[in-house]
């Protein structure tokens, strides 16, 4: 299964990854990655807190497979073993002609137990749609 949500926001791709990558400070305006621990390179273990609406918080560890500054930062993670269920996440950041950014925000779902995440995968999808908006918001509202 594969959930894709995009947006667009009014300001260059640098401004948004500025925002993105700024992890520390997710706490403060992410309503769905509520924590993200680590280094934010390639191979890289990283430790997510997700906060998804109307759900439970939970906790996993995937590892970074691409960060290109400005371009697209994905990682995948698992739960026990990839053929059980695991989903790559994705943002990629396309510049538009007027100056702005289109926020390409996903992931990819994979696994025998997926079809016992469907309740789940939906807050996941809303989830997805809360953070978008709420990074527009802060990327729009400047420095």
């Amino acid at each position: 299964m594969d959930l894709r949500t995009e947006i667009e926001i009014n300001a260059p791709p640098a401004a948004v990854w500025e925002v993105l990558v700024d992890t520390k400070r997710y706490h403060e305006w992410n309503p769905f990655i509520t924590s993200l621990e680590g280094r934010l390179a390639k191979g890289e273990a990283l430790s997510i807190v997700v906060s998804p609406p109307d759900g439970s918080d939970f906790r996993f560890k995937p590892r970074v497979l691409t960060c290109e500054p400005e371009v697209e930062l994905r990682w995948r993670g698992a739960l026990f073993w990839p053929a059980l269920f695991s989903g790559e996440h994705f943002f990629v950041l396309r510049p538009l002609a007027s100056g702005g950014t289109r926020l390409q925000h996903g992931e990819d779902f994979r696994g025998i137990l997926l079809r016992f995440f469907g309740a789940q995968l939906k807050r996941t999808a809303h989830g997805f749609v809360l953070m978008n908006q709420a990074l527009k918001r802060r990327v729009e509202a400047g420095p």
